[in-house]
């Protein structure tokens, strides 16, 4: 079943990019278990939750509204991962990390499409996303990558080895973003 939302408004940067935001949500500051939700479209496939910006709606409220809907978690937002883009279906998604606080035993997918969420190691979650999304991948790249408390002897370095090309860059790794115009 495919999630529709009524009277949902998509909102685009003035480069004609659908604007998204998401979180990596994490258990601890270790950050090696994230937890990923089942794609509304794909119902054995496993994805990071986020979704479309709304007007007026700062992205990183987005992304708390998204994970709340989507995985049924509340947490405190860490730091911004950047923001990735997706050539292929044009859009930038501004992500970040989300410790989570509470999990909630049931919520607003859970109960309207019987969407499920599961904690991943990383190595898992890489192999997940490879299935269904692969440029979200990126995102789990950049939270190994910028994680203060790993340290040298992570097993991030052996992870790339296991990329695969996909068509996304890394806009910008500030909260600014010249991209995104709150006029779009």
């Amino acid at each position: 079943m495919v999630k529709e939302k009524p009277n949902s408004i998509r909102i685009y940067d003035s480069e004609g990019y659908r604007r998204r935001a998401a979180c990596i949500c994490v258990k601890n500051d270790l950050e090696d278990e994230v937890l990923l939700v089942t794609s509304s479209r794909r119902p054995d496939s496993w994805i990071v939750p986020g979704g479309g910006v709304e007007p007026e709606e700062d992205p990183a409220v987005t992304a708390l509204r998204e994970v709340r809907e989507e995985a049924g978690v509340l947490g405190q937002l860490g730091r911004c991962l950047g923001i990735f883009e997706n050539i292929e279906h044009k859009h930038r998604t501004q992500v970040w990390v989300m410790r989570v606080t509470e999990e909630l035993p049931e919520w607003e997918d859970s109960r309207s499409i019987g969407r499920k969420r599961k904690w991943f190691t990383i190595a898992e979650a890489l192999v997940q996303l490879a299935q269904h999304k692969p440029v979200q991948r990126s995102y789990l790249h950049s939270l190994l990558n910028t994680n203060p408390r790993r340290g040298a002897s992570s097993p991030a370095s052996s992870l790339h080895s296991h990329q695969i090309p996909t068509p996304i860059q890394l806009v910008t790794n500030s909260n600014s973003d010249p991209h995104f115009s709150k006029n779009s």
